[in-house]
């Protein structure tokens, strides 16, 4: 057992681990696009992010009056989505470091996300993340996707984890907030243009995002929590 007793840490995916969302931002554009919808922008994309793909396919169907049903909008972007994923998809270095330290030290750890299964094994499996990160939850395997608790309570079941016992990584307020209605503590690292206010349950608020995360600090602060 690690020096952290029986804790055990879920991490977000996209946003958290990886950036994905230029990836999502494309597939959905292109989708959009191909629909006649022509003025999809990063703004309107960053104001769903958080949210799981089938939801926000969803919304952007009603929003936008398009004719095909939710499932087949769905696996065209999902198709399009990991045509994108496995050219490239960037792991932020620290958050590396942070799974390999967790590993090394023996903690469980788990992935629970808005993507597909598939999008999430592209993901984990291109970057060599699935090396340590054998245990995932896609929103698509639950009956709510975040900011209902439901990935992270169903990740917390598969590691063998009471949710008290649990510390979530998030970088989106939805994120955030299914963690804290989970019964767990997170770590948010949010987006450059996040609001901070919406980040208040979090346990750990690192204010400046990716770039001030660090594993050792991370790793720090879970040992004197």
């Amino acid at each position: 057992m690690s020096d952290l007793g029986g804790l055990a840490v879920i991490f977000d995916l996209d946003g958290t681990l990886v950036d994905s969302e230029p990836n999502y931002y494309e597939a959905t554009r292109q989708l959009l696009a191909r629909h006649g919808v022509m003025d999809y922008t990063w703004a309107a994309h960053e104001r769903l992010v958080g949210i799981s793909t089938l939801e926000t396919v969803a919304l952007l169907r009603d929003r936008h009056g398009l004719r095909p049903p939710v499932a087949e909008l769905l696996a065209e972007t999902n198709r399009r989505y990991l045509e994108l994923a496995r050219t490239g998809t960037r792991v932020y270095p620290e958050m590396r470091k942070f799974v390999e330290l967790l590993a090394a030290e023996g903690v469980p750890t788990a992935v629970a996300s808005g993507s597909s299964p598939e999008a999430i094994e592209v993901i984990l499996a291109g970057t060599g993340l699935g090396a340590h990160l054998r245990t995932t939850v896609s929103a698509d395997e639950v009956p709510r996707g975040k900011p209902a608790p439901d990935v992270f309570l169903e990740a917390a079941h598969r590691l063998g984890a009471a949710p008290a016992d649990c510390v979530v990584l998030e970088d989106a307020a939805p994120g955030v907030a299914a963690a804290h209605a989970a019964g767990m503590r997170c770590i948010a690292v949010p987006s450059a243009t996040a609001r901070a206010d919406l980040f208040g349950t979090a346990g750990l608020l690192l204010r400046g995002g990716q770039a001030e995360f660090t594993a050792r600090a991370a790793y720090d602060w879970l040992m004197s929590s």
